[in-house]
C-alpha cells in the first residue's frame, strides 16, 4: 500500500498485523499471515524457550523472506533469553505487552528489531514514544483476550493526536468498514485478531473455532475488570461462574486462581464450556473458515468497496 509508514517500518505488503494470541498464535499462524502479506506474531509470552526457537523456525520456513515477529510478555521470567532467541534467529519485529520495554531497548534496538508495544492509554504511548519505539498498537475494549477500558473508537483519535510515530488500531476490526473507520481515527494499519483464530493455518482446537463461528453480536462479555485486567471472552459456563464470583465479592487472588489453566483448556482441549474462549466483539461477524490470504484479501477488498462507497456517498 502507497505512502503507509506501517508497512515501510515493518516490511509488509498490507498494514494487517496478526494479535499474538497466547496458546494459539504459533508458527504455523504467524508464517501463513505473513507468507499472505500481513505481519504474523508468534505469541511468545510464557513459552518455553526450546518451544519459542522451534516456533521462529517454523515460521521462517513458511514465511520465506517476509518478516514477522514475536509477542514478548514482559513480565515473564525468562523475556531476557526470549529476547536473546529473537536476536539469535533473526526476528525483524517484537511487540510487546505486560510491562515497560524500556530496559530491553538498546538490546533490541541494537539488533534492528522494531519495537512496537500494544497500550491502552494516551499516557503508555507517550512513553513508549520517549523510549523509541518504532509504532504503537492501540488496543481497544472491543478486543479479545486481555484489554484496556476504553473503546477503540475513543482511544485511537486520543493517541493518534499525541504521537508522531505509526498507531495502528486494535480491538473491533471485522471488515472494510472498520478498517476503513480505523484509517477515518487516525491509524495507519491494524491489528486483527479474531478473524485469524478461524484461519486454516491457525491450530487452535476446532471446538474453539466452531464457537466463534456460532458467536452472536452479544456473545462476548467482559470478565475480570475490578481485577485490574480485564478479558473479553464468549460467554459460558465459565464466564458465568467467573461472573457471579466477581458479584459475590470475590477476592482478585480467588478470581485468578480460578482462571489459571483456563485458556489453554479451551484452545487446547477443547472445553469451550469450562474454558476460557477469548474472542473479540465481531466475533459474529466471522462466518466461515479460510486460509489466512483469503481473510487478508477479503479485508483488502472491503476495505476498497468501502473507500469508493464513500467517495461516492460525498460526491
Amino acid at each position: 500500500m502507497k505512502n503507509n509508514r506501517v508497512c515501510e517500518i515493518l516490511g509488509i505488503k498490507y498494514p494487517i498485523i496478526q494479535g499474538a494470541m497466547a496458546w494459539i498464535a504459533d508458527g504455523s499462524l504467524a508464517g501463513g499471515v505473513s507468507k499472505a502479506g500481513g505481519l504474523g506474531i508468534i505469541a511468545g509470552g510464557g513459552m518455553p524457550l526450546d518451544n519459542l526457537r522451534k516456533e521462529i523456525k517454523i515460521a521462517k520456513k513458511i514465511a520465506g523472506d517476509k518478516p514477522f515477529g514475536v509477542n514478548l510478555m514482559l513480565m515473564m521470567e525468562n523475556v531476557e533469553q526470549q529476547i536473546d532467541i529473537c536476536i539469535e534467529e533473526g526476528v525483524r519485529v517484537v511487540t510487546t505487552g505486560a510491562g515497560n520495554p524500556g530496559v530491553h531497548m538498546e538490546k533490541l534496538k541494537g539488533a534492528n528489531i522494531k519495537v512496537v508495544p500494544v497500550i491502552a492509554s494516551v499516557a503508555l504511548a507517550k512513553r513508549m514514544e520517549r523510549i523509541g519505539a518504532d509504532a504503537v498498537i492501540a488496543e481497544g475494549l472491543e478486543g479479545g483476550g486481555h484489554i484496556g477500558e476504553i473503546t477503540t473508537m475513543a482511544l485511537t483519535p486520543q493517541v493518534v493526536e499525541a504521537v508522531e510515530i505509526p498507531v495502528i488500531l486494535a480491538g473491533g476490526i471485522g471488515g472494510g468498514k472498520q478498517f476503513l473507520a480505523a484509517y477515518a481515527l487516525g491509524a495507519e494499519g491494524v491489528q486483527v485478531g479474531t478473524k485469524f483464530l478461524v484461519a486454516e493455518e491457525c491450530n487452535v482446537h476446532d471446538n474453539y473455532k466452531e464457537a466463534i463461528i456460532k458467536a452472536k453480536d452479544r456473545s462476548t462479555v467482559s470478565t475480570g475488570t475490578f481485577t485490574g485486567h480485564p478479558v473479553r471472552v464468549i460467554k459460558n459456563r465459565l464466564a458465568k461462574e467467573m461472573m457471579s464470583l466477581e458479584k459475590a465479592g470475590a477476592s482478585i487472588e480467588e478470581i485468578e486462581k480460578f482462571g489459571v489453566g483456563k485458556l489453554k483448556l479451551a484452545a487446547v482441549d477443547g472445553d469451550v464450556k469450562e474454558g476460557s474462549v477469548m474472542a473479540g466483539q465481531i466475533a459474529s461477524m466471522v462466518k466461515k473458515k479460510e486460509t489466512a490470504l483469503e481473510i487478508i484479501l477479503s479485508l483488502i477488498n472491503d476495505l476498497e468497496i468501502e473507500k469508493q462507497r464513500l467517495i461516492e456517498y460525498l460526491d
